[in-house]
Order: structure tokens, then C-alpha cells, then sequence
């Protein structure tokens, strides 16, 4: 026998390798297990990152963009609106009137089920075509009749037709989302919409609005199960439709706007001089911004070099300012607005909801890409302004309401599976 120190120093031994194991495993529980102290934070992050049923991201960079644009809008519109109208706050005091209502009006939609809009759609498109009709009856601006004039308040019929348009594409599009690859669902409703609708935009006339139409129809056609080969035959036929205007010279005004295009900075005669005016000081803009531009409210180019600094061209501005390495910034915040909006859209649970969410967003970045080309003079000078920064209380106030629906979307998406 063992004796008796011995077996108890094993004992003790084995009742200290028990004791070492059992806090070995106790340890990997607590490792596998979280803490309720840590799923809190985690739920607490969650419920601060949707903020009552809101995405906070998305709210967040549309308040910066709202925000950024109202500064530069200012910065570029100051020295005109002192030289026009005596008043170098003018156009900000009502470009900062259109943010409140507008932010007021994205806020209070935001809480609106956005399914309701479902069965509204066809009523919103009709409310568009008569706007655009009764706006071929108001007084003529320059040769074209596209706002209503609302006393202080200037109302562009268009801005409510490209909603009016996604949201019609968005209800049809979920209605017969088994039946978009046949012709009679895509096809023929596709033609007969933006058909009548470029016809009305034709009699204004606004050929920007005919561009953005065009690009958001076959969007949202694409997006709801439309075959490829009929987008290709589309195509086809409205270059032909463009060709046969072009053969019958009904194209005069449109025609105009592609005199002098890609020859901003080329000398051939004081006509074409004249003409290249405004793309050609939008380019001496954005030249000397260089990297870094020359400093917030340094630009040379809006003290009346550059025509109209506060609206279409409003970011040739910020590239003087700013410099290529701010412009990128704000390009970048542009970028991620049109992405977190479709992201939070494939999440809805329903397929109105992702069909609307996508258009809404992807119009913001249709308008951006669309406004860069033409400063840059890659494409013609066809007046499309940048979503939050051109002047304009119509445009700002509907893009905001249109964010408020992307805000609703959210609050039925599936953020918490993310």
C-alpha cells in the first residue's frame, strides 16, 4: 500500500487537474456564448443604424449632399445674384426655403407606407401628362414653356413626370413581373408611356428631360424582366425615329444645342466663339481648380465669366474651389447615396417596393453622370442639373419627397439578416 501522503498528494493533484479542466471549458462557454452585455451593444447599434424603423446611412448622406450643395450654391451664386438682382443672398435665401420644406416633406414621407403608392401609380402618371400639356399654355422663357409660375415659386412640370414614370414602371412591372419577356407587357406599354411623353417634352421643348425619360424607361423595363433583344430592337427604332425628325428638320432646337460641341477650346470663328461660351469657361473652371483647388469662395469664373454659375453648371464651380480631389469627395458621397439606396431596395419585401427604391436611386446617378459629361463638353450642353446643388426649388423639393419613399422602403427591408 501507498502511503497515506502519498495518495493524498495524488488526490490532490487529480482534484487540481479536474479543477484547471473544468475551468478550461467554462472559458470556451463564455468564449462561444456572448455576453448580454455585448448582444445589447450589438442591438443597440442595430436600432441606432435604423433609427425607428429609418436607415440612418442613407438619411445621413442625403443631409450631407443637401448641405454641401446649399454652401456651393452660394458660393456660386453670390456675385450674379448681387450683379442681377442687388441682393447677394437672393438665391440662397430661396434655395435654403426649398431645403427646409423639402427635408420636412422626405421626413414626413418617410413615414408614409409607400404601398399606397402602388395602386396610385396610373392616377400620378395622368396628373403628370396633364401638367405637361397645361404647361405648353404658359408664357414662353427664352423660346421654351416648361414651369408653371406659382407666384415667388417656379414649378418645372417635368420633375414630376420622372417620378410619375418610375412609379408607373414600378407598379406595372411587379403587376406582370411573370409576364414582361412577352412583348405585349414590356414592349408595347414601353413604347405607347414614353411615347406620349417625349412627344409632350418635345412641344416644350426639353430635350434633357426626352434623355432622362429615355435611360430611366429602359431602366426599369430592364429591371423587370424585359428581354435584352427587345431593348436592342427599342433602340433601334428610336434612332430611326431620330434620323426621320433629323431628315424632316424638326430637330432645330435640338440641333442648336450641338453647335460647338467638343470644340469648346478650339478658335474657328467669333460665331462659334460665342457659341462655345459657357462649355468653354466651364472648362477653364475646373482646369485651375487643379488638385486642390483655389479655396471655398475663390473662383474666378463665376464673376460673370460663367454663364448661369448657380444652375447647370454649378460644378464646374465646385471644381475651381475645391479642387479634383474635393469634387471626387462629393462624387464619391453620390456613389454610395445610389448605392446604399438600391441596396436597402433589393432588401424590401416586396417587389414594388425594390422596383421603385432602384429607379428612385438610379435616377440620382443618372442625372449626376449625365451633368459631368456635359461640363466636361462630352456631351452637349442640354441643361441637366446636379441632383442638391443646381438652383431650383421644384427639383430639390421632389428629389427629397423621393428620397422620403427610398426612407420608407427601408423600413421594410430585411437590415437585420444583413
Amino acid at each position: 500500500m501507498l502511503p497515506f501522503a502519498e495518495v493524498m498528494q495524488k488526490a490532490d493533484v487529480n482534484k487540481l487537474y479536474d479543477e484547471k479542466l473544468r475551468q478550461s471549458k467554462s472559458a470556451q462557454n463564455r468564449r462561444k456564448t456572448p455576453s448580454k452585455g455585448s448582444h445589447s451593444r450589438k442591438k443597440k447599434i442595430k436600432t441606432m443604424m435604423r433609427g425607428m424603423g429609418l436607415d440612418l446611412p442613407f438619411l445621413f448622406l442625403v443631409i450631407v449632399l443637401v448641405v454641401i450643395g446649399l454652401i456651393m450654391m452660394f458660393s456660386a451664386s453670390y456675385p450674379v445674384a448681387y450683379y442681377e438682382i442687388g441682393d447677394s443672398f437672393y438665391y440662397l435665401k430661396r434655395q435654403l426655403l426649398f431645403a427646409v420644406i423639402g427635408v420636412a416633406g422626405m421626413i414626413f414621407v418617410s413615414f408614409f407606407n409607400y404601398n399606397k403608392l402602388h395602386k396610385l401609380a396610373p392616377i400620378f402618371l395622368a396628373i403628370s401628362y396633364i401638367a405637361l400639356i397645361l404647361v405648353l399654355f404658359m408664357p414662353s422663357k427664352t423660346g421654351v414653356r416648361r414651369w408653371f409660375e406659382l407666384g415667388f415659386f417656379r414649378f418645372q412640370a417635368s420633375e414630376l413626370t420622372k417620378f410619375a414614370l418610375i412609379l408607373f414602371f414600378a407598379h406595372w412591372g411587379s403587376k406582370y413581373y411573370e409576364k414582361m419577356q412577352s412583348a405585349k407587357y414590356s414592349v408595347w406599354p414601353g413604347v405607347i408611356i414614353l411615347g406620349t411623353t417625349a412627344a409632350l417634352l418635345f412641344m416644350e421643348p426639353h430635350f434633357s428631360g426626352i434623355v432622362i425619360m429615355t435611360i430611366l424607361t429602359i431602366l426599369m423595363l430592364y429591371i423587370s424582366g424585359m428581354r435584352v433583344r427587345y431593348l436592342v430592337a427599342g433602340g433601334g427604332f428610336l434612332l430611326l425615329v431620330i434620323f426621320g425628325l433629323w431628315v424632316t428638320n424638326s430637330l432645330t432646337y435640338a440641333m442648336q444645342r450641338f453647335d460647338g460641341w467638343g470644340q469648346a477650346l478650339e478658335y474657328t470663328t467669333p460665331e462659334m466663339w460665342q457659341t462655345t461660351w459657357q462649355t468653354r469657361n466651364s472648362l477653364y473652371a475646373i482646369g485651375s481648380g487643379g488638385l486642390f483647388g483655389l479655396g471655398l469662395g475663390q473662383s474666378r469664373q463665376k464673376y460673370l465669366w460663367l454663364p448661369e454659375p448657380q444652375n447647370d453648371f454649378i460644378f464646374a464651380i465646385v471644381c475651381e474651389e475645391i479642387g479634383f480631389f474635393g469634387a471626387l469627395i462629393i462624387l464619391i458621397i453620390f456613389a454610395l447615396l445610389v448605392w446604399r439606396g438600391i441596396t436597402l431596395s433589393l432588401r424590401a419585401k416586396d417587389r414594388f417596393g425594390k422596383l421603385l427604391g432602384i429607379g428612385l436611386s438610379s435616377q440620382i446617378g443618372i442625372q449626376v453622370i449625365l451633368n459631368i459629361l456635359v461640363i466636361t463638353d462630352w456631351l452637349p450642353n442640354t441643361g441637366i442639373s446636379l441632383p442638391f446643388f443646381s438652383y431650383g426649388g421644384s427639383s430639390l423639393v421632389m428629389l427629397l419627397l423621393q428620397m422620403g419613399i427610398v426612407l420608407s422602403i427601408s423600413r421594410t427591408a430585411n437590415i437585420e439578416k444583413q
